[in-house]
């Protein structure tokens, strides 16, 4: 019996985040709509539904669904799922953050589905880099790059969302480490602050951000929103912040009345230059 590959895995959690976008963009939909806007039976099209519900993403509602942004601190996405929501923005972002890396430089990778493109991004351009990570994922990618010597910190692998390592002795670890350069992502920016939905990542995100001459937070425009569960650092602790144009006039004047240095990546642009 032939054993399901990754990509198969993978097909129905893209299909569930356009869903899930459909009805950020539209509010609501109907089943029928789903169906012919994304692809897919019916049948299929409900099944996701119903899977989207029990995981507190949306309210069905009679004949369609109904976009439920999760206000629940500690929620945490579905990671598959959580990869593919907002692509186009997290690629854009990436590629804006590999730009800020020299060769020689030492990097820390915070695992993250948006820190996993600035990843995929350097690993285009021809540059000797010490790579340090807590994400299986990106230590992954980056032992298959020449000239990358990749170093992961320890701990103990999370069970379920991305896979990474958190606790010990990763965090003693970090404290031994003082890198060129950190990359890191946000459950959550809100006013001054980001935060996590897991105190176990918030910790090691902390630790992370204190083993880095500079630290780059790379957050899609859809995580200005309400905190989540754990403060992991303020804006003030880093040097720049890279986020897509989605982002609202009103949010981008707030994040500059703090004095971090802001970045706005331009997605049509960067889908160009792709």
């Amino acid at each position: 019996m032939e054993v399901p590959t990754r990509r198969v895995e993978i097909i129905p959690a893209k299909r569930r985040a356009m869903i899930l976008e459909h009805l950020r963009v539209n509010g609501a939909a109907s089943i029928q709509e789903l169906a012919e806007t994304i692809g897919g039976s019916q049948s299929t099209i409900r099944r996701d539904l119903e899977q989207l519900m029990d995981g507190g993403y949306l309210e069905r509602t009679h004949g369609g669904a109904l976009l439920v942004p999760p206000m629940n601190a500690t929620f945490e996405r579905d990671t598959l799922m959580n990869t593919q929501l907002h692509s186009v923005q997290k690629a854009a972002i990436g590629a804006e953050a590999a730009l800020r890396v020299r060769t020689r430089e030492s990097v820390i990778f915070e695992a993250s589905s948006t820190v996993m493109e600035a990843a995929r991004a350097l690993t285009t351009r021809d540059l000797q880099l010490t790579v340090v990570t807590n994400s299986l994922e990106i230590a992954y990618l980056s032992s298959e790059v020449p000239h990358w010597r990749v170093i992961m910190p320890g701990g103990t692998i999370r069970p379920g969302g991305w896979r990474q390592l958190t606790g010990e002795p990763g965090e003693a670890f970090f404290k031994t480490v003082h890198a060129d350069v950190c990359f890191v992502g946000a459950y959550a920016v809100s006013g001054n602050i980001l935060t996590d939905a897991s105190l176990e990542i918030a910790s090691i995100k902390r630790a992370i951000i204190q083993s880095a001459r500079r630290t780059v937070a790379l957050v899609d425009s859809s995580k200005f929103t309400a905190p989540a569960f754990s403060t992991f650092c303020n804006l003030s602790d880093i040097d720049e912040l890279i986020t897509d144009d989605g982002i609202t006039p009103e949010q981008l004047a707030s994040l500059r009345s703090f004095n971090t240095k802001i970045t706005v990546v331009s997605v049509a642009e960067a889908a160009q230059r792709a």
